[in-house]
């Protein structure tokens, strides 16, 4: 029998602080059990007390006996929810039934419950509100799995809603049964199975409460089917708070103080954000700490559009496939302020020779966890970013000093100059580098982008400049392929009105081309980029640079006509060949005549181009390829002294 519930943190602690740094940090893990640090065999809340108290009470609200599945729907409605997207099986048809009398939310019905969660991901990414799905049990559930490790790899907030097989045929092997609980556990924030009618609005608090709180991440609520047959009276709580989980949001005064000592006393600054900015919506803070310091500023690929991508500040993207400027500029800092990152293997390379460099690191992060998991940290500060950098900006303006770095911007300047992301121009072939800047321009940079993961990925985060958080939707974490096309389907239903645009490969692109069903269905004016190189792009580049071109299963043979296979769904095919075709192609698929039209369009690009600058798998930040050269650079000659 499946056993109830257990918060399933990853712990991952090999921490190297400071007395005073691992001091302050025990004594926030100890005060806070924060997330990712706790095991609890059973999650108690006020208001599973408040349940048994008078139903008089303002925070409670009372209904006579109603389905399980009735009460499911109540609670997602409560919690406003604007979109579920799912695919309906046996062990959830009560749950649809409900789905059918309701006018609360819209429903979007897609054609394989991996797109779901990946939609109600992109979702909750392009609006900041946790995504909703629903899923059948067994091969249903199965399929929505890479979906929630997607999101919990990248700290996206979701409930997942699986279907289960009636209580009593649990653990004997029925028809469509899995563990469920078993097998999400490592990769998701939290789950739990309900085996009770009367824990369905419970359990729904606390699942929303917990995906969105503290670090978000994905929650799976795994109901029987007979569970939603059951009788009860409906108690929807108002209020909640759990005894044995509360995440810490304001970071500790004393280390905010050091923080801006240390800030206002470098030489050689460097301000690095990630993901955890644009997730706890801190860009205006992070902008307006940056701009008062008159530093140097880069984002991860997560963290793209936390801060203007046109800005002068802005040194590029960083890490494996960063900007010359950028890496070196983290590589050579004295003071690095980390915002939201962690510090991960296609950031800064091998740990070991990014702390070959003598600095001083401040980092803020909601997640105890993730600090010193890699590199050691100075400063720890644990909160939540946008009010930590509140009251750093405070203290900033009540010092009212301003650092002078001019030998620091000279410096990056100079590193500028070396102009890593120049590429060969060609009158023969399309350039996929070119088609992304033409994106750019066409759209004036205000599009939602989504992409699947491989060269094509690396592309758009490097030429198309993000200037606003939350339009740059990828899979960071997991490289998850088969995510840009679902991804543009949950940006478009956050969005009726915005230009969302998937870029994207053939090989990524078939692995979920059946969401062109849904995009017709709904009428979804989503535009599609292909860049269409005839392989397995990434994987090739691997293979030219470090298997001596041994091209092993790598190239995409016997592709479908796309053009055809878009036009058979009703949508607008085109393909373009010609690099004087590119910007005219863009333009008329962006016009207002096909504004609400889904157009496919197949650029086909030149086979051999590579996405540079790279760092090989163990380098560090300094030993980067750059250019067709595929020569690593001399990091005793390029660096700083």
């Amino acid at each position: 029998m499946l056993r109830v519930v257990y918060l399933t943190f990853k712990i991952t602690l090999s921490i190297s602080f400071s007395s005073a740094s691992r001091t302050y940090l025990n004594e926030v893990c100890i005060q806070s059990n924060s997330e990712r640090l706790m095991e609890l065999s059973f999650m108690e809340s006020t208001a599973t007390d408040n349940m048994a108290e008078s139903k008089s009470q303002k925070n409670i609200t009372a209904n006579p006996n109603i389905t399980g599945a009735e009460i499911l729907i109540r609670c997602l409605n409560e919690e406003n929810v604007k979109f579920v997207f799912g695919y309906p099986g046996g062990a959830v048809l009560h749950i649809y039934d409900e789905i059918y009398k309701q006018n609360g939310f819209k429903h979007i019905l897609v054609r394989h419950e991996q797109a779901a969660v990946h939609a109600a991901d992109a979702f909750s990414r392009a609006t900041g509100e946790v995504g909703v799905a629903i899923v059948t049990s067994g091969p249903g559930a199965t399929n929505a799995v890479t979906g929630i490790a997607t999101a919990y790899m990248d700290s996206i907030p979701l409930v997942v809603i699986s279907g289960q097989v009636p209580v009593p045929a649990i653990g004997m092997d029925a028809f469509q049964e899995v563990d469920m609980v078993g097998i999400t556990r490592p990769c998701v924030k939290h789950n739990f199975l309900v085996k009770d009618v009367k824990d369905i609005a419970a359990t729904m608090k606390k699942a929303f409460y917990i995906a969105a709180s503290g670090r978000p991440g994905p929650v799976v609520v795994d109901i029987p089917k007979d569970i939603t047959a059951h009788l009860t009276e409906y108690i929807y709580p108002k209020t909640l708070e759990m005894r044995s989980y509360n995440p810490v949001l304001k970071g500790h005064s004393g280390q905010i103080k050091k923080a801006v000592k240390l800030l206002l006393e470098a030489k050689r600054p460097m301000i690095y954000t990630g993901g955890g900015l644009v997730l706890g919506d801190a860009s205006p803070e992070l902008v307006k700490l940056a701009r008062a310091l008159n530093y140097p500023v880069t984002n991860t690929l997560m963290g793209l559009g936390g801060y203007p991508a046109t800005d002068k500040q802005f040194v590029g993207m960083l890490g494996m496939h960063g900007s010359y400027e950028a890496n070196m500029a983290m590589q050579n800092c004295d003071v690095l302020i980390a915002v939201g990152a962690r510090f991960d293997d296609r950031v800064i390379g091998n740990p070991g020779n990014f702390q070959t460099k003598d600095r001083t690191i401040i980092h803020i992060d909601v997640d105890p966890s993730s600090i010193s998991k890699r590199v050691k940290v100075d400063v720890p500060i644990v909160g939540h970013v946008q009010s930590v950098l509140r009251e750093m900006n405070e203290i900033l303006a009540l010092e009212n000093k301003q650092n002078n770095i001019a030998d620091w911007w000279k410096q990056i300047d100079e590193w500028r100059t070396v102009k890593s992301m120049v590429y060969q121009q060609s009158t023969e072939f399309i350039k996929p580098q070119y088609v992304i800047e033409k994106l750019w321009e066409v759209t004036k940079g205000n599009a939602y982008v989504t992409t699947d993961v491989g060269q094509h990925q690396m592309w758009a985060a490097q030429y198309y400049k993000f200037d606003q958080p939350r339009r740059w939707i990828n899979s960071g974490g997991l490289g998850t392929m088969g995510v840009g096309l679902p991804y543009a389907m949950g940006c478009q239903f956050a969005d009726k009105n915005a230009q969302v645009a998937c870029v994207t490969g053939e090989g990524s692109i078939q692995m979920n081309i059946q969401e062109l069903s849904t995009c017709a269905q709904y009428g979804l004016p989503i535009k599609v980029i292909l860049l269409n190189n005839r392989y397995l792009g990434m994987v090739r580049q691997w293979q030219e640079f470090f298997y001596e071109n041994r091209y092993s299963e790598s190239y995409m043979d016997s592709l479908p006509d796309f053009v055809k296979l878009a036009e058979s769904y009703g949508h607008i095919g085109m393909q373009i060949t010609n690099p004087a075709d590119v910007e005219s192609a863009l333009v008329k698929a962006f016009s207002p005549e096909l504004k609400d039209r889904f157009v496919f369009m197949d650029f086909i690009t030149d086979q051999s181009e590579n996405v540079f600058p790279m760092i090989p798998n163990g380098a560090g930040l300094a030993e980067m390829i750059l250019g067709k050269e595929q020569k690593l650079v001399d990091n005793h000659t390029r660096e700083e002294d």
